[in-house]
């Protein structure tokens, strides 16, 4: 018989327990279809070729001070003039700085992040344009003309792909730091946009900043991004090697701009590697979920056709007394294995199509690269190779009768007889079933207390009713005193509409703007570091009148800004500090009045902030704005009157609606200055949510996993227990006529669901715990679950396997004693 015979037979057997068949299919394309859509996330994100000519030449160099903490402290000028001079085993080298600009010209105005690139960046990287040109060296110096490059995602998003955008002028304003103007000459193709997500891509002119003194000679003025292309013939150990004795004679001949204490370090690494290191642990972590549901699914489906398998016995026993060898047996099985894994792939592929689109919008938050994610080809591949995979594994898991076999197995009785090795192969595959689910309960359980610890974190501000607006600082034809003035003036016209409280200005948002705070070194009155240790650092905000009202933050001891402070140059310039900086630095005393000053040697880098003693006026609360679960915080907060003035975010509390205020808001500002952008007007409650939704959508997709994997693994618990029951169903009869009680044979049956239950959770437990610590030693973030969600998870399986082996329990009771005794 040829095996298309075999399968037309499977089909029509098949067809006679169509209940079955529909159980398995959708339990296979849950698995396969999960698997499937896992694989093209990893594929597209993990494995995808980029578009970047000979990646695997182009390497990322970073520089970092673990002592302080900062594992990329970004390159000086000078020092990459140094690495660019020494280093033969790099052909090229690339630099990018990240810049905010205020950009003016195309459509409304809009605040863009920027990358600010040397002329040899774009060939460095191996990109080309798909519009117009890029910046090459033709652009560089400070007589070139400013241009300007649109990344692809900005081009198609707001400009809807529209060429005529090339050749328009704009202006580009930094704030305090200048402004220049600029042509629009190219759009980027699609690429990765790394090290950020960027709308523009300018020449180094275009930042007055870094074409001055200061940027161009300090050596510790360090704000560059450097990318390198291998030399012929070079390798990447060997680039390694060259750039770390090149750094470390950098060193040796500046060691003022590298402390001791600050462990300063290079090192480099692949572009590829570099780009996917945010997304990989979390997309193999989720590999392997789906791994454990397709290991679920499959032994689901292995114990409906080992039940279907112990019913055929005696089919199968006519077959091989008529002359049928095992390998026509174990065919026919296979037939009807690829029979039912063909139509689970493919309502599999079917589904993992829009799950891809899914999980393509939650792996964005690790990694860019998801965000171009296409289902190609490599879709059908992975969902044809897992049906092969289960299709074998199903064909083989029954045992089969052999032509010899004494009484044809059961050919005398069309009764099914479950044997022992049947029975142990059902609870071997139930206890798998409840190990992997266990494995991932207690990860997705891990995930939520997480998620609910980092929700319920008490920040210390009145999040839900203040209003955070970004209003970026603006200084074309403004002199400082008339930038100082606009947000004064702004801020009392908004104070002045109704159901506003207190407006005020800031620095930064909270959290979303944690990568934009500055940290400085400084010192304080009767102060004195020891040795060859560095002075501790604070992170320094600009701010208004009624800051910490706005925010609903206390001030402990002294006052508030006023009007006056930073007026008078006459005065000592004023301060407030945080709680932790006046425990810190006056440790049981008054910090009132006392002097905190900047030492931070990069303060000649940034125009306006003063390294002249301060005087301390009054002590705050700790606001932690960069972490979501709130720590210690070591804060200066300087006037505005005194300035300078870098960002521009207003923050107004409301009893009301808050999002209300943000047409009249807009409204009012616009009337000040039509150029002024206005964005990202948002809650602190709803930015804190933002920042959280990593976490979230971490719980949820492990959650839904680990939700999944239970379902399956508790009807697979519920069907063993219940193929048990029938089997039995003599043996209860008899057991009962002898006297036994109803209630015993429902604990009997209960406590044997239970026992498999507990089976599952030390065998998963001993698994979780072996591959976490394998794991470990790959990923240094990856965690192990702590005593609580172990606990929980296993609790909830085990009450879960309690109700799961009710049904077929109270089955077993409800057995009628004279047709349990005619069962044969």
């Amino acid at each position: 018989m040829t095996f298309v015979n075999d399968l037309k037979v499977a089909f029509r057997s098949l067809a006679r327990t169509k209940g079955l068949s529909i159980a398995v299919v959708l339990t296979l394309a849950l698995g396969i279809g999960a698997n499937a859509a896992i694989f093209t996330l990893v594929r597209g994100v993990l494995l995808k070729p980029l578009v970047n000519r000979d990646e695997d030449r182009l390497i990322y160099i970073r520089q970092s001070a673990l002592g302080l903490g900062s594992d990329n402290t970004n390159f000086s000028v000078p020092e990459i003039q140094d690495l660019r001079g020494r280093v033969k085993t790099l052909s090229a080298f690339g630099d990018f700085s990240t810049v905010g600009f205020t950009m003016i010209g195309l459509d409304q105005p809009r605040a863009v992040q920027a990358g600010v690139v040397g002329g040899t960046y774009f060939d460095v990287m191996g990109l080309h344009p798909v519009l117009g040109r890029l910046i090459g060296p033709q652009d560089d110096g400070p007589n070139a003309a400013g241009v300007v490059v649109l990344t692809y995602r900005f081009w198609t998003t707001t400009f809807k792909k529209d060429p005529s955008v090339i050749g328009k002028a704009v202006r580009l304003d930094s704030g305090i730091l200048g402004n220049r103007s600029a042509t629009v000459i190219g759009v980027l193709e699609p690429c990765v946009p790394y090290p950020q997500d960027t709308e523009i891509i300018a020449n180094v002119v275009t930042s007055p900043h870094h074409i001055s003194a200061t940027m161009v000679t300090g050596r510790v003025h360090r704000m560059t991004e450097l990318f390198g292309r291998l030399a012929p013939g070079a390798t990447l150990d060997q680039a390694r090697a060259e750039l770390h004795s090149v750094y470390g004679a950098m060193v040796k001949e500046h060691p003022e701009a590298y402390s001791s204490k600050a462990d300063f370090q290079i090192g480099a690494k692949l572009f590829r590697d570099q780009i996917t290191s945010g997304a990989r642990t979390v997309l193999l972590v989720l590999l392997a979920a789906s791994g454990l549901v397709f290991i679920i699914a499959c032994s689901n489906v292995a114990n409906l056709i080992l039940t279907r398998t112990v019913r055929r016995e005696g089919e199968l026993a006519i077959r091989a007394a008529l002359g049928a060898s095992t390998g026509t047996l174990r065919r026919m099985l296979l037939a009807e294995s690829l029979l039912l894994c063909s139509a689970g792939a493919a309502l599999g592929v079917l589904s993992a199509q829009p799950m891809v689109a899914i999980l393509a919008r939650y792996a964005s938050r690790f990694s860019v690269r998801a965000l171009d994610l296409t289902v190609d080809s490599s879709l059908l591949w992975v969902g044809a190779a897992l049906a092969v995979v289960a299709a074998v594994i199903l064909a083989f898991v029954p045992r089969l009768p052999s032509a010899d076999t004494s009484g044809g197995l059961g050919l005398s009785s069309g009764s099914a007889r479950i044997t022992g090795s049947t029975s142990r192969r059902q609870r071997i595959f139930a206890v798998t079933q409840i190990a992997a689910s266990f494995v991932l309960l207690a990860g997705a359980s891990m995930l939520i207390t997480t998620l609910i610890a980092l929700q319920t974190a008490q920040t210390g501000m009145d999040t839900r009713h203040v209003l955070a607006i970004n209003v970026p600082a603006m200084s074309y034809g403004k002199t400082p005193q008339q930038v100082l003035d606009f947000y004064k003036e702004s801020i009392r016209r908004v104070d002045a509409l109704p159901g506003v409280k207190r407006t005020a200005f800031g620095l930064l948002v909270p959290w979303r703007d944690a990568a934009a705070g500055v940290g400085l070194q400084f010192s304080a009155d009767g102060y004195a570091h020891a040795g060859g240790e560095e002075d501790p650092r604070a992170q320094w905000r600009v701010i208004s009148p009624g800051f910490f009202a706005a925010l609903g933050v206390p001030i402990l001891t002294g006052r508030d800004f006023n009007e006056l402070d930073g007026q008078n140059k006459d005065k000592d310039p004023v301060v407030i500090i945080s709680e932790t900086l006046a425990k810190r630095m006056f440790p049981n005393q008054d910090a009132i009045n006392r002097h905190v000053y900047w030492t931070d040697p990069v303060l000649k880098f940034v125009p306006g902030i003063s390294a002249m003693p301060h005087r301390i006026i009054g002590v705050t609360a700790d606001i932690d704005d960069q972490n979501v679960v709130p720590g210690p915080m070591v804060t200066i907060y300087s006037s505005f009157e005194e300035g300078p003035m870098f960002g521009g975010r207003l923050f107004i509390h409301t009893d009301t609606d808050p999002y209300s205020l943000v047409t009249p808001v807009t409204r009012v500002i616009r009337d000040m200055s039509v150029d002024q952008p206005i964005e990202h007007a948002a809650t602190l409650e709803d930015v804190r949510a933002e920042v959280l939704t990593p976490d979230r959508l971490n719980s949820l997709v492990f959650g839904v996993f680990a939700a999944v994997a239970l379902s399956i693994a508790l009807v697979g618990v519920a069907g063993v227990l219940a193929f048990s029951v029938s089997s039995r169903t003599r043996e209860f009869g008899i057991r009962l006529a002898l006297g036994s009680q109803p209630r015993s044979l429902l604990r009997g049956v209960i406590t044997e669901g239970v026992v498999m239950a507990a089976a599952g959770v030390l065998a998963g437990a001993a698994f979780g715990f072996v591959m976490a610590r394998l794991a470990h030693s790959y990923f240094l973030d990856m965690k192990m679950p702590g005593a609580l969600p172990v606990v929980v998870s296993a609790f909830v399986l085990l009450t879960a396997a309690v109700v799961a082996s009710s049904v077929p329990a109270a089955r077993a009771a409800r057995i009628d004693v004279m047709e349990a005794l005619r069962a044969e």
